[in-house]
């Protein structure tokens, strides 16, 4: 079988999740990118073969394919390459995407428009073109972000029309060109909805997370918590009023006091090192069961789930120099909890904090029998293995 993965940067979902998965399932892999010298690395660990392409563009993609070896899979874990993996597939016969689903859910004003007009929910929000002027009409306090971003960049809480206007100068110069969306500030507890669908009716719900976020006015993930989704339903329904019931699916969505309201849909699996938990809490092949249901086999069921899971974000917060840095981690056989952490920095680096999810400089992930042993090795690892920025 042949597997075409396209991919813009390399990203440890992708290296130590979907290729080894790749592998596994017998698949050769062929990975399309625009960036083929960060891949070679990659690459070589699974043999897998690495072909330019300009895979924004759904046409450059389909010609590579269709002049190379006759593909059995067309897929993608990136945020930026849904719709053009989607139109590829489709092209060639392939299970996939909806496309249409794949631009709806990364536009977030176009994800409003159609929850409203399908009558799942209604969030106050306007599209800013990028010389449009702040709207008049703006419920504080408002979010402003960008239309398409990811990794809560340029994701900004503004309480007056004065906040407003800074923080749209401001984004509107590091982002010259770009649409965004000022809507309402969507109070509450903030949780996620973990799918998997394979087109053959509903998507099987593998569980959710609770989110901590970082202080105001940003919205930096800080924490994330094993616990079993409180709207399960009113996300089904969204992700249905979408078309986005194919693939793995990462749904962020508020219990604000009026009810359920979406934050984003993303539509590939959840990230920052999630995935890996996911995978071994519920104690199922996960990036095996992504890739399945683009290669036709059915999507499977959840898995079993006995315990706490948590994911811990180490986040910078000054500007500097790492000067010291605990390294990689791995759980030892028997241990009551398994701790895993994943350094992102490394000694030397210079850091310098932009308020998004990019600041991580390590991630603690742990699976134990509750949330006390759990809360208590992770307490335990970072307080004996500090980041030392300075």
């Amino acid at each position: 079988m042949r597997l075409y993965l396209l991919a813009l940067k390399p990203t440890d979902s992708v290296t130590g999740g979907f290729l080894p998965a790749a592998r596994a399932l017998g698949c050769d892999v062929t990975i399309l990118t625009d960036r083929p010298e960060h891949h070679l690395d990659t690459a070589a660990g699974v043999t897998a073969e690495v072909l330019r392409c300009d895979v924004r563009d759904a046409r450059a993609v389909i010609d590579v394919i269709a002049h190379h070896h006759t593909p059995d899979a067309v897929f993608s874990n990136s945020d930026h390459l849904q719709a053009e993996t989607a139109l590829a597939a489709a092209y060639f016969g392939l299970p996939g995407k909806d496309w249409r689903a794949c631009v709806t859910a990364k536009n977030k004003a176009l994800t409003r428009r159609r929850l409203a007009a399908a009558g799942v929910e209604t969030v106050r929000c306007a599209r800013l073109a990028p010389d449009d002027p702040a709207p008049r009409d703006t419920p504080f306090p408002a979010v402003v972000k960008p239309r398409e971003g990811v990794a809560s960049e340029d994701v900004v809480l503004v309480r007056n029309e004065r906040e407003l206007a800074t923080a749209l100068r401001e984004i509107r110069g590091r982002r010259p060109g770009e649409a965004l969306v000022v809507e309402e500030y969507l109070p509450g507890p903030l949780h996620t909805l973990e799918t998997l669908g394979d087109g053959r009716g509903a998507p099987v719900v593998l569980g959710g997370f609770r989110t901590t976020l970082g202080p105001p006015p940003y919205f930096v993930e800080e924490r994330l918590d094993w616990e079993p989704p409180p709207a399960r339903e009113h996300v089904l329904r969204a992700l249905a009023a979408l078309g986005a019931g194919f693939g793995a699916c990462h749904t962020e969505y508020v219990l604000t006091p009026a009810g359920p309201r979406i934050i984003e849909i993303n539509y590939r699996v959840i990230g920052d090192h999630c995935d890996f938990l996911l995978g071994d809490l519920l104690g199922v092949p996960l990036f095996e069961r992504v890739l399945g249901v683009h290669l036709g086999a059915p999507a499977g069921e959840a898995g079993g789930v006995g315990g706490h899971a948590t994911a811990l974000s180490l986040v910078a917060d000054r500007r500097g120099t790492v000067l010291a840095a605990p390294g990689t981690v791995e759980p030892a056989p028997g241990d009551r909890v398994r701790l895993w952490h994943r350094p992102l920095r490394a000694v030397g680096d210079r850091i310098t904090p932009g308020n998004t999810n990019r600041d991580y400089l390590g991630i603690v992930r742990a699976i134990g029998p509750d949330r006390a042993s759990v809360d208590a090795a992770v307490g335990a690892f970072t307080a004996g293995n500090r980041w030392v920025v300075a």
